[in-house]
């Protein structure tokens, strides 16, 4: 249903966290959105930093506002204060940029980030503010202008809930989280899966005056008494229903409709995924067997320890089943030595700087993936059908090793890091033993369920519907 003729045509201000993935992921986020919205005559704004903005336009194609550039005609790129000083641009360290941000967007750099996007848009008020969860500044920016603030969460719904009972879970815990580890959190409604250990860092341990620690904090207190809406990056039937029931207690209108890239038409993600594979991966897999080759990769920002590198090498080896690992260049000089010439020389692995992963994982050839247990990987693991081996490093990624080993069943987690006899055991087992095949089952299950929710008349598509429905009828 679209706006009543008399009602100006919806602007929506989409604000970005712009590190890590977290803008390439809203970007598509807003790519989907903006092409559901169309039919309401709705406009845009991507609000970011300019060097987010920079990266987002040379891997979408050029310019930031036209369908020329690989963007949607009616959504278009405006600047947010990065609250960096000019003169030390490039040379700030990450978690400084990140830091430098929050207090920009504390201080109003939202606010002005909203105002900007009046401007590009000729005047047009915003009508509603749709974001990255982590920016919890905009729900004050977005009451100053009038419009209602509708977060997306882009990690796990578990990691989610854990953060909104930040409170409770320090005051059950106080000092003793290193004690109580192995602890169930029974008492606390929906998380009973998990141990204490499980819990994201900045929880119950680690520094809670950490940046990220003070942002998902705050994050959790505005949450459930701002937002007017919540997008979670699962699909119907992934969480358990207790961590559903206990999301709906604390929050209004929680909407699961992830993977959120899959919510581009076809036509229009096969035109934006990346479609380069620069150093043969996929062709590399065409040479072997259905469900044989072990894929690894920890992502862009995890990275084990070179002890743990080289153990993970000789576990590959060991296991004696084909390998592809994305690993970066710089890590190389620290595996065993002649690993990468005898991979080489006897075919039986692949180490590329760069694979392209969601079309590595639907690949037939790739039985397991070696993995740091990241949302976003997770979630492409569960679509394509793939076992999985995780080795958790930081922030939400344990809880997701223990989604994936103990309460969904179709992996396992290395408690305590990655060893010669583990790494083989667990290739060994998801490729070829019983239990693997067990597991392949169950991730192949989780697979259907998620080309359901997606098909015609699908609950994820029901749930964007109703998520573009609130943002455009605000």
């Amino acid at each position: 249903m679209a706006p009543a003729a008399s009602s100006p045509p919806p602007h929506v201000a989409v604000v970005a966290f712009p590190f890590s993935s977290h803008a390439a992921v809203l970007l598509s986020f807003a790519r989907a959105l903006a092409t559901a919205a169309a039919p309401f005559g709705a406009t845009l704004s991507f609000l970011s930093t300019a060097s987010s903005l920079a990266q987002l336009r040379k891997a979408s194609g050029g310019g930031g506002g036209s369908a020329g550039n690989g963007l949607p005609g009616n959504l278009r790129f405006v600047e947010v204060p990065d609250g960096a000083p000019a003169a030390a641009e490039g040379t700030v360290p990450v978690p400084r940029q990140m830091q430098l941000f929050m207090a920009a967007a504390e201080a109003g750099g939202v606010k002005a980030g909203l105002e900007a996007a009046r401007a590009a848009a000729g005047g047009a008020r915003v009508s509603c503010v749709v974001g990255d969860a982590f920016v919890w500044q905009a729900a004050d920016a977005a009451a100053a202008a009038g419009a209602p603030w509708v977060p997306v969460w882009t990690a796990a719904s578990c990691a989610l809930l854990a953060h909104l009972r930040t409170d409770a879970l320090r005051e059950d815990f106080g000092d003793q989280a290193a004690n109580r580890a192995d602890e169930l959190l029974t008492s606390h409604p929906g998380l009973a899966s998990y141990r204490v250990r499980d819990l994201p860092d900045g929880v119950v341990s680690g520094d809670f005056n950490y940046d990220i620690s003070l942002l998902l904090h705050r994050m959790g207190q505005h949450l459930p008494r701002s937002a007017a809406a919540v997008a979670l990056n699962t699909f119907p039937g992934l969480d358990p229903p207790e961590v559903t029931a206990a999301l709906a207690e604390i929050l209004l209108n929680c909407l699961p409709f992830g993977p959120y890239h899959l919510l581009l038409p076809k036509d229009d993600a096969d035109t934006t995924a990346a479609p380069a594979d620069p150093h043969g991966c996929l062709a590399w897999l065409d040479r072997h067997p259905a469900r044989s080759v072990a894929y690894v990769s920890f992502g862009t920002v995890a990275s084990p320890r070179p002890d743990e590198l080289r153990e993970l090498a000789a576990g590959l080896e060991a296991s004696g089943a084909p390998f592809l690992w994305s690993l970066r260049e710089d890590s190389w000089p620290l595996l065993p030595p002649g690993f990468l010439d005898r991979a080489t020389s006897t075919g039986s692995g692949l180490v590329v700087p760069w694979a392209p992963q969601v079309p590595v994982l639907r690949h037939p050839s790739v039985g397991a993936f070696v993995t740091h247990a990241g949302w976003a990987s997770v979630l492409e693991g569960v679509s394509s059908g793939v076992p999985m081996a995780c080795r958790p490093f930081f922030g939400d990624q344990r809880m997701n090793a223990r989604s994936v080993a103990h309460v969904w069943g179709f992996g396992a987690a290395f408690e305590a890091g990655m060893t010669r006899a583990g790494v083989a055991a667990a290739v060994e087992e998801l490729l070829r033993g019983e239990e693997g095949a067990r597991m392949r089952a169950r991730a192949q299950e989780l697979q259907a369920a998620v080309a359901e929710a997606f098909g015609p008349g699908g609950a994820c598509r029901k749930n964007f519907d109703k998520f573009v429905q609130i943002v455009c009828c605000a």
